[in-house]
């Protein structure tokens, strides 16, 4: 179960407006989204929470590019909604590349595609890194965990959010009260 939240800054404090990810297929999706929810361009955090696994804060201030943090991208990549988050750049990949790589692959063909005993070996020390999803992710958090610094949550106290951590940002961010409205 996961519960997502838009809180947008305005002038007169913090609006918080519930959001359904279903339609969101992209972070340029979630960013559109959370722009969507402060026309004068004010910040807005998008908080995503997936019970007992992980939580995510996606910040947007106007056009600039979104600022991600993760709470465990091991966890997260599990998710329809962490895998939006998780991006080649916040994981610090090359865009595209995923794992597998042409030059690499013996197209010789020899023997019916049969491997010798040199590439069964090569290929089993090779298998845990070409995987890709969990197994390649980091376990513990990713991204900028100064997303929250100027707003009054640290980096340590960020990192060292758990189980309730949408609410405990909320409350540093003097918005858990608009926060309930919507959960």
């Amino acid at each position: 179960m996961y519960f997502a939240a838009l809180l947008a800054r305005t002038e007169d404090g913090w609006e918080a407006s519930d959001t359904e990810l279903d339609d969101v297929e992209t972070l340029s999706d979630l960013a559109d989204l959370a722009r969507e929810a402060s026309p004068d361009e004010d910040t807005v955090l998008v908080l995503i929470e997936q019970e007992d696994g992980w939580f995510g804060v996606v910040r947007v201030d106007g056009e600039e590019d979104p600022r991600i943090y993760v709470s465990d991208a091991a966890a997260a990549v599990r998710s329809s909604y962490g895998e939006i988050l998780l991006t080649d750049e916040l994981l610090g990949r090359v865009p595209g590349d995923d794992g597998a790589d042409l030059d690499a692959l013996d197209l010789d063909g020899t023997e019916d595609g049969e491997p010798d005993d040199e590439d069964t070996e090569a290929d089993a020390d090779d298998g845990a890194a070409s995987t890709g999803s969990a197994e390649a992710m980091p376990h513990g958090p990713v991204g900028d965990a100064q997303v929250l610094e100027d707003l009054g949550v640290s980096e340590k106290e960020l990192r060292a959010m758990t189980e309730d951590a949408v609410n405990e940002i909320a409350e540093a961010l003097g918005a858990s009260e608009v926060l309930e409205t919507v959960r």
